[in-house]
């Protein structure tokens, strides 16, 4: 047993010996007169004499236990709940887990998770102080737990010997929240390890959390691990460091769509704002910039508890090379989410590669080659796309490398030789895409046998010959009937005049066994009126890879004169193909910064980063492998822009920039309650507290006896009250009645 206040023990203690002294003193007092009378009473009271000192006694012994009772409870005596340390014995180490994943940043008056989290700790540690036993702690925060594989990286790790509570204030001053989102299963491995190594110590082990919903809803690992901590005789603490779920808005996406990202072109992004709180938000508004300057805001009228919603907006970069965009939101409970960051490159244009099997009409008027250029980019300065025509024997060919092309279409080829074929399947599996448009230069068997392969190939389908499309049966039944895949966009979605009025004469028949194989990528996205299919799809590696069983040419159909869903479908396809080289650039907080960059370059490298202090800005050797710079930065666990400051050989400075955002799903505040919990942790003994009631020494540690003291020294005065009673004199009632 320990005390929060020892020295309000010490002085109310004296106290306790008031009792005798005013006895000792009424003593003094009393003289002896002789009394005949008297005499006689004295006689009487020998008799009883034995028992009334005793009463007296008693009734003394009580009135100071009820002194000494107040001065306890003014002390605050504390009971330790584990029976080892009652006896003293082997070491005590307290093990506490600290979340700082970002939603501990949650604020709410002058105060947040984290900070909530740290007091309670430094409360702990300062009853924990008192105990008379050898004790250890080590404190750990999740982001620091099994880090990439390196290991348990504790914040602190010692002795708790004189000083300890100085040392710690110290080091939680410095602790913040990060801008990570984190589950607490990594840090409780890490309390799993110390406990197996432990020995003979006792372990205390402390998950200091916000339990959100998120990490919680699917608790099974961690309930695993819970009950692992009890085989071993731990009963971990959880304390939560938030009673309420506050709203909050985060942005969820910023990232540009499916567009040519070239120098003078307008390139669609979009924003989405989602509402985490349980109440409809109004006029939340959206702040954007480009490079620095700001731009009209994006203003979201009403938000619904748990919606999301998207705007679009364009943005035009005149100038080819890197550039910022970014979006931000008013400050809320929680700030990392509140702002977002993208940046895209941007070339002077996108290189597009068109093979034309029909070397003698190489992009001449009237052939396959001129009508999807001009579909595609009829004019570089307007569209952002150059269009390269050339022959098959392009493809196997080192004077530019395939990676270098957005996409690749193969129109009327009659065959490719096995180089080519292999360049162009490397290409579309590493994430290209590939158009394939037939004509009458095609061969079924050919393409059966070098590009369709038995399923293998890079050709999604089995071709049988050229076949004329018959008669319908009736006018208003189109050639074409199209789906609602994105090569079509709204054109799909339903009848549409435009595709109505396209006429197919010509086309390849599949074969009549053919259906797409259970489980396979690929899917017929157009068909003709008699259900034979003209435009199918498959996934090739990571590429996309598009067959057109018709010509590109008005040769077996009219869709290319003067038909504007010709146009429109042919750039939709484009940037379909092309998607793989337009991702969202942005990169996620925690994933290291890895990049290869070619060519001729110092390796000394320059990092603008957003960290604070030393790490903000610093300087590192970079490796060269194969004739590249290999640069990488591992801290990126802060939102923002990072910069890489290359300099090549002759003394030209180039900067490379990198947009890092958070989860956004840890903006989630949603909290499980007690019951919830009990629920996920089914047979895992565990003690559950809420910070707030947690005060210096806490139940955690021990039990306070302040409060059966009370109910101690209520019995006591009722005793003292009725022993008095009995110890006095009293005449009976009808002698006083005479």
């Amino acid at each position: 047993m320990n005390f929060l206040h020892p020295s309000l023990l010490y002085i109310g203690l004296p106290i306790v010996a008031l009792p005798i002294l005013i006895h000792l003193i009424n003593m003094m007092r009393q003289r002896k007169i002789q009394w005949a009378a008297m005499e006689f009473l004295l006689v009487s009271q020998k008799k009883n004499r034995s028992w009334i000192i005793l009463k007296q006694l008693l009734l003394l012994l009580l009135r100071m236990a009820a002194i000494a009772a107040v001065a306890f409870m003014v002390a605050q005596p504390q009971m330790r709940n584990r029976l080892g340390n009652l006896f003293g014995g082997s070491k005590t180490h307290h093990i506490f887990l600290l979340d700082d994943s970002y939603s501990m940043s949650d604020r709410w008056a002058n105060t947040n998770a984290f900070d909530e989290g740290k007091s309670r700790i430094a409360s702990i540690v300062k009853q924990a102080r008192q105990e008379p036993a050898a004790q250890e702690i080590t404190l750990l925060r999740f982001s620091k737990a099994g880090r990439s594989g390196r290991g348990m990286q504790p914040d602190l790790s010692k002795s708790m010997e004189a000083g300890i509570e100085k040392e710690l204030e110290v080091v939680l001053q410095g602790l913040k929240p990060s801008e990570l989102a984190i589950d607490p299963t990594d840090a409780l491995e890490s309390a799993l390890q110390k406990v197996r190594g432990g020995g003979d110590q006792n372990f205390m082990v402390y998950l200091i959390s916000d339990f959100r919903t998120k990490d919680w809803n699917e608790a099974g690992n961690l309930r695993k691990q819970l009950l692992e901590l009890n085989e071993a005789g731990v009963e971990p603490r959880l304390i939560a460091c938030v009673d309420t779920a506050r709203p909050n808005l985060a942005i969820t996406s910023l990232r540009p769509l499916s567009g040519t990202r070239a120098a003078g072109v307008n390139l669609v992004m979009e924003v989405t704002v989602k509402n985490f709180g349980k109440e409809r938000a109004r006029d939340v508004s959206v702040l954007l910039e480009e490079d620095g300057q700001a731009r009209p805001a994006e203003v979201f009228q009403q938000l619904d508890a748990g919606a999301s919603q998207t705007r679009t907006f364009e943005v035009k970069f005149t100038t080819p090379g890197q550039h910022r965009v970014g979006a931000r939101l008013q400050t809320d409970a929680l700030g990392p989410d509140d702002t977002r960051y993208s940046v895209l490159d941007i070339a002077p244009s996108v290189p597009v590669l068109v093979i034309e099997g029909d070397t003698k009409s190489l992009g001449e008027r009237g052939s396959d080659s001129f009508f999807i250029a001009q579909a595609v980019s009829p004019d570089v300065s307007l569209t952002g796309i150059r269009v390269q025509v050339e022959t098959p024997q392009f493809l196997r060919t080192t004077k530019q490398p395939l990676s270098d092309f957005h996409a690749i279409y193969l129109l009327n080829v009659d065959r490719l030789q096995v180089p080519e074929r292999v360049a162009l399947e490397e290409y579309a599996a590493a994430g290209g895409g590939v158009a394939f448009f037939v004509g009458d230069r095609c061969s079924a068997q050919t393409y059966n046998s070098q590009l369709y392969r038995d399923g293998k190939g890079i050709f999604p389908v089995p071709l049988v010959d050229q076949t004329a499309l018959p008669l319908g049966v009736s006018e208003k039944t189109p050639d074409l009937e199209a789906t609602s895949h994105p090569v079509f966009g709204k054109f799909g979605e339903g009848r549409n005049p435009f595709i109505d009025a396209v006429n197919i004469d010509r086309y390849f028949a599949v074969q009549k066994s053919w259906t797409p194989p259970a489980g396979s990528s690929v899917k017929v996205i157009a068909r003709l009126r008699n259900g034979a299919p003209l435009i199918v799809e498959q996934e090739f590696g990571k590429g996309h890879v598009i067959a057109v069983l018709t010509t590109a040419s008005p040769a077996w159909n009219n869709w290319a004169q003067a038909n504007p869903s010709y146009i429109v479908t042919m750039q939709q396809m484009q940037a379909y193909l092309s998607a793989w080289k337009q991702g969202d650039p942005s990169r996620p907080v925690g994933t290291p910064l890895r990049e290869r960059v070619v060519g001729n370059y110092a390796t000394e490298v320059g990092f603008v980063t957003p960290l604070d202090g030393a790490e903000g800005m610093f300087t590192a050797q970079a490796e060269l492998v194969d004739g590249a710079l290999s640069i990488g930065f591992e801290n990126t666990d802060k939102s923002g822009i990072y910069e890489a400051r290359l300099t090549d050989l002759e003394g030209k400075a180039e900067v490379l920039q990198f947009a890092y955002n958070v989860d956004a799903k840890e903006g989630d505040l949603a909290i499980v309650n007690e019951q919830q919990m009990s629920d996920r942790l089914e047979n895992v003994i565990y003690q559950f507290h809420r910070a707030a009631d947690i005060t210096a020494g806490g139940k955690e540690i021990g039990q306070n006896l302040s409060e059966p003291l009370l109910y101690l020294l209520v019995a006591m005065l009722i005793g003292e009250q009725l022993l008095a009673y009995s110890a006095s004199y009293h005449s009976p009632a009808r002698e006083l009645a005479r």
